[in-house]
C-alpha cells in the first residue's frame, strides 16, 4: 500500500480534503465511462497544475511510428496508440473576472470528490476563496450516460458566499488537444470544421493516418435558483476551438448553474457526411429528457447492471469496495455491445500500453463476461479473434512462418502487432496459447460447442501450425524445445524452454487435433469445407503429434518442481523477504541487466499453468510448486495476485489467499505498484472477480457441472455472488456457517458442492 486516502465505504470512492500531489492519481480513479467513451476526472473548470488530461473514444486510435526497431525484419512499424480525443467537458469559470482554478486559490475548503458507483455518476464540491477574496460554493456532479452512450452531461453550480459577484460560465470545445504518450510528437488530429448555432457548438475533425471521422458537439442550459434564464452569449471560435461565454449578475448566496451536455459522434457508427445532422438529433434528445431525467435513466441502468454482477461482502468495508471498484471499471470499460470492441488494460482512464487488446482478455476477463453477461457477450470476444486470423497469419507471416501458422498479437488494434518492444512482440509468444484457452474455456463453461465447427476450429489450425513450427528439435536432448522466449514473467527474456510456453504448445497441439477429430465425425460438411479451407493433410498432423508428445519441460529432480525455464536453479536464489523495501519495485528501482539476472518473478510464471490446466496437476504438485515459486514473486504486475489468491484458496492458506485478495482488488485504490497516476488496471480486475468466484467460491466445471467449495475468509461474514450458467441465473451466498444457493428459471441444476451432487429447484434456496 502506497496511498490511503480514499474513505472507506461500500459503494462510492470518497476522496476529502483538496491536495494538489493527489490531483493525478485521483483523475485515475474517479476516471468514468460508458463503453463507448471514457475520461480522466479532469476538473471542469481550469486547473493550472500538474494534470493528465484524457478522454477517449473507443475503437479510435493512430499508428504512432516506433521510435526503435522499425528497421529490423518483422518489427512492427508502429504502436497503437488510444487518442487524447477533443475535449468536451470544459466549463472556464470566472468570478468578477477572476478565473476559478483549485490551484491559485487562497483557500480551499470542504473539498469532497464521490465516484458513486451504484449509480454510476462523478460529484465534486468545495469551497474556495480566490484571490480577490471573492468566496464561493461549487457542487458538480456529471455522468456518461450508458443509454444515449455517444452523449455526458455536467451539472455544475456555484454560489457567492459572501457578497454578490458577476460570474462568467464558460463552456467550450477544444480539438487543439495532445497525447501525454507520444512516441515523436506527431499530430494525431486534423480539426476539418468549428461550427455554431444557438446554443450549439461542433467540431469536425479526423484522425491523421487512420481517418476516424468525428463530432464533438456541445449544448448548455444557464439557470438560476433553478429557473431557465436565457443569456445571449458571447461566442468565440478559430480554427480548433469554440466556447460560449454566458455572463450573470449573480447576488450572495443564489446559485448559478449550466447544464451541458457534450460528446461525441463517431463515423464507425454514422456516415461520415452526416455527422452534425446526427449529432443535432443526438442533441435534441437528450435536452429534452434534461439532466434530472438522464440521471434517473443512468441510476435503473447501473441498477441493472448491478443486480447481476454485484458481488456482496459483509463484515469488510475496504473488501467490499474494492471488488466493486473493479466490477464497475469492468462494466465502464467494456459492455458487450459492440463486438468490434475489446477491453484495454487501462480502458478509458490512461494511454499506456498503447492498443486495445492484450492476451488478458482471454486469461483473465472472458470468465468475468462469460458469468455476468451472457454467453453471446463472451463469444463476441472469440469472434474478435476469428476476424483477426488473416492478421494473425500475416504477423506470423513477416517472421517467417509459412503455410498459415497464426502468431496472434501481443497488442493491437485491427488484428495487426503493434508492440514495440522486441522481447514481447517476437518472444512472448505463449498469448497464442491464451487465444486457444479462451476457446476451450468458452466450451467448458457454455457447452455451446456450435463456435468451433463455425470459426474456432480455424483459428485453433493456425496456433498449431505455430507451435509445430515454433519449436525446434535437440538431437541433444532428444526432445522438441522451444528458445528465444518471454514467458508470463518478463522479468525474464530470451530464455529457452520456457515450462509454460512449452507446456500450452503441446497443449495446443492436442487440443486442435481433439477437435479435428470431433468435427470430422459430427460435422461432416464444416470439416470438409474446413480441410479445403486450411489444405491440412494427413503428413502435416503427424508432424504435430511429433512435436507434442516429445516436447521437453525442464525439470529440478532436486526440488521436484518443473523449471521456469532452463538455467533458473542457476541464479542466486534470494528470496523476496530478504529484499530491502526501499529497493520495491524493483522495475522502478533496478537497472533491466540487474532484473534479468535475478530470480524474481513479475507475475505467476509456471503457476500460470497450473492454474489454467490445474486439472492436469495433484493438489500436492501445486503446493510444492506454489511453495518454491511464490517466495521469488514480486507481484509487480496487476495480473499476479488474482492467481496466486486462487491458488492460496485451494491449499486452504485462507489468510495468504485473503491478503492477496486485497492487494488485486485495491491495487489501484492504494496505488501498491506506484503508477495509479498513469491510469488504471482494468483487465486485472476481472482477475479480482475471480479470486472471489473462483478463490473463495471453488467455483469450477467439471464433467459439464458447475462445482463449488466454498471457503470464506476470517474477516468477513459472509460473501455473495451471482453466475449464468447456460441460461440459468445462480446465486451463491456463502456465510461463516453455510452455503446457499437459489436458482431463478424454470428448470432445475444440478451442481456439485464439495464434490456432493445437489439439486437446485427454480426459485427455491438450498442450504448446504
Amino acid at each position: 500500500m502506497n496511498q490511503d486516502y480514499i474513505k472507506p465505504d461500500n459503494w462510492s470512492i470518497i476522496e476529502e480534503g483538496f491536495d494538489a500531489n493527489r490531483v493525478k492519481s485521483s483523475e485515475s480513479l474517479f476516471s468514468i465511462g460508458n463503453g463507448a467513451m471514457g475520461q480522466r476526472a479532469n476538473f471542469e473548470e481550469r486547473y493550472s497544475g500538474p494534470t493528465f488530461q484524457g478522454s477517449y473514444i473507443a475503437g479510435v486510435y493512430y499508428p504512432d511510428k516506433t521510435r526503435v526497431g522499425w528497421w529490423k525484419n518483422g518489427y512492427p512499424e508502429y504502436f497503437a496508440k488510444v487518442l487524447n480525443a477533443p475535449n468536451w467537458i470544459g466549463i472556464n469559470v470566472s468570478v468578477n473576472g477572476e478565473q476559478l482554478d483549485l490551484f491559485t486559490c487562497k483557500d480551499v475548503e470542504g473539498f469532497r470528490r464521490e465516484l458513486n458507483m451504484k449509480e454510476g455518476w462523478l460529484s465534486r464540491s468545495f469551497v474556495a476563496t480566490l484571490q480577490n477574496n471573492i468566496k464561493v460554493e461549487v457542487k458538480a456532479k456529471r455522468f456518461l450516460c450508458l443509454d444515449l452512450d455517444e452523449v455526458g452531461v455536467v451539472n455544475y453550480e456555484i454560489k457567492p458566499l459572501n457578497s454578490d459577484a458577476e460570474i462568467i460560465f464558460q463552456p467550450y470545445l477544444d480539438s487543439g488537444i495532445t497525447n501525454e504518450d507520444t512516441n515523436w510528437d506527431d499530430k494525431f488530429w486534423d480539426t476539418l470544421s468549428v461550427s455554431h448555432e444557438n446554443n450549439q457548438a461542433f467540431i469536425q475533425a479526423k484522425t491523421m493516418k487512420t481517418d476516424f471521422y468525428t463530432c464533438t458537439f456541445m449544448e448548455s442550459q444557464v439557470f438560476i435558483e433553478g429557473k431557465s434564464v436565457l443569456i445571449e452569449p458571447i461566442i468565440q471560435a478559430d480554427s480548433n476551438y469554440a466556447s460560449f461565454s454566458y455572463k450573470q449578475q449573480v447576488k450572495q448566496n443564489e446559485t448559478y448553474t449550466i447544464h451541458k451536455y457534450g460528446g461525441y459522434t463517431v463515423d464507425r457508427n454514422h456516415d461520415k457526411n452526416e455527422l452534425v445532422s446526427v449529432t443535432k438529433n443526438v442533441l435534441e434528445t437528450a435536452t429534452k429528457k434534461g439532466f434530472n431525467q438522464l440521471l434517473e435513466n443512468q441510476k435503473q441502468a447501473w441498477e441493472t447492471i448491478w443486480s447481476m454482477s454485484d458481488i456482496t461482502i459483509e463484515g469488510d468495508v475496504k473488501a467490499q469496495q474494492g471488488i466493486r471498484f473493479n466490477i464497475f471499471h469492468l462494466n465502464q470499460t467494456y459492455l458487450g455491445k459492440d463486438s468490434r470492441l475489446n477491453i484495454g488494460p487501462k480502458g478509458f482512464t490512461g494511454e499506456k500500453y498503447g492498443g486495445s487488446t492484450y492476451w488478458d482478455t482471454e486469461a483473465y476477463c472472458i470468465p468475468f463476461y462469460m458469468s455476468t453477461k451472457d454467453q453471446q457477450v463472451a463469444r463476441s470476444l472469440l469472434e474478435y479473434r476469428y476476424n483477426h486470423l488473416e492478421k494473425a497469419i500475416e504477423n506470423a507471416e513477416k517472421l517467417g512462418f509459412k503455410n498459415g501458422a497464426a502468431l496472434y498479437p501481443m497488442v493491437t488494434m485491427n488484428g495487426e502487432e503493434c508492440h514495440n518492444e522486441w522481447e514481447i512482440t517476437f518472444e512472448e509468444i505463449h498469448r497464442n496459447g491464451a487465444i486457444a484457452f479462451a476457446i476451450y474455456n468458452y466450451l467448458r463453461y457454455t457447452g455451446d460447442y456450435s463456435y468451433v465447427p463455425e470459426k474456432g476450429l480455424e483459428v485453433l489450425i493456425g496456433i498449431a501450425r505455430f507451435w509445430e513450427q515454433r519449436a525446434t528439435f535437440s538431437n541433444d536432448k532428444n526432445k522438441y524445445v522451444i528458445l528465444g522466449v518471454t514467458g508470463p514473467n518478463e522479468y525474464e527474456n530470451n530464455v529457452n524452454n520456457n515450462f509454460y510456453t512449452n507446456y500450452i504448445a503441446k497443449w495446443c497441439i492436442n487440443y486442435t487435433l481433439e477437435n479435428i477429430q470431433k468435427i470430422m465425425i459430427e460435422y461432416p460438411e464444416d470439416y470438409m469445407r474446413i480441410m479445403s479451407k486450411t489444405n491440412l493433410s494427413d503428413t502435416e498432423l503427424n508432424a504435430w503429434k511429433k512435436v507434442s508428445e516429445n516436447m521437453y519441460f525442464p525439470h529440478s529432480e532436486k526440488h521436484n518442481v518443473y523449471l521456469q525455464q532452463d538455467g533458473f536453479l542457476d541464479k542466486e536464489l534470494i528470496t523476496v523477504n530478504n529484499l530491502d523495501k526501499s529497493e520495491r519495485p524493483i522495475n522502478q528501482k533496478w537497472s533491466w541487466d540487474r532484473i534479468l539476472r535475478s530470480p524474481y518473478i513479475k507475475q505467476a510464471d509456471v503457476l500460470q499453468g497450473f492454474y489454467f490446466f490445474e486439472d492436469h496437476f495433484t493438489d500436492e504438485e501445486l503446493e510444492r510448486h506454489f511453495d518454491f515459486y511464490e517466495p521469488f514473486t514480486v507481484h509487480e504486475s496487476s495480473l499476479s495476485p488474482c492467481v496466486h489468491s486462487i491458488q492460496a484458496a485451494k491449499l486452504d492458506r485462507m489468510e495468504q489467499a485473503y491478503t492477496f485478495y486485497l492487494r488485486t482488488s485495491r491495487l489501484d485504490i492504494d496505488d501498491y505498484n506506484h503508477e495509479v497516476h498513469e491510469g488504471l488496471h482494468i483487465t486485472s480486475m476481472a482477475g479480482t472477480w475471480m479470486s472471489i468466484v473462483e478463490g473463495f467460491g471453488g467455483m469450477r466445471v467439471k464433467n459439464n457441472t458447475l462445482s463449488f467449495t466454498p471457503k470464506i475468509p476470517k474477516q468477513w461474514d459472509a460473501y455473495s455472488f451471482k453466475v449464468n450458467f447456460r441460461g440459468q441465473i445462480l446465486k451463491v451466498n456463502v456465510s461463516q456457517n453455510d452455503t446457499t444457493f437459489e436458482l431463478s428459471g424454470n428448470t432445475e441444476l444440478q451442481i456439485q458442492v464439495n464434490n456432493k451432487s445437489v439439486t437446485i429447484k427454480p426459485n427455491s434456496l438450498v442450504k448446504v
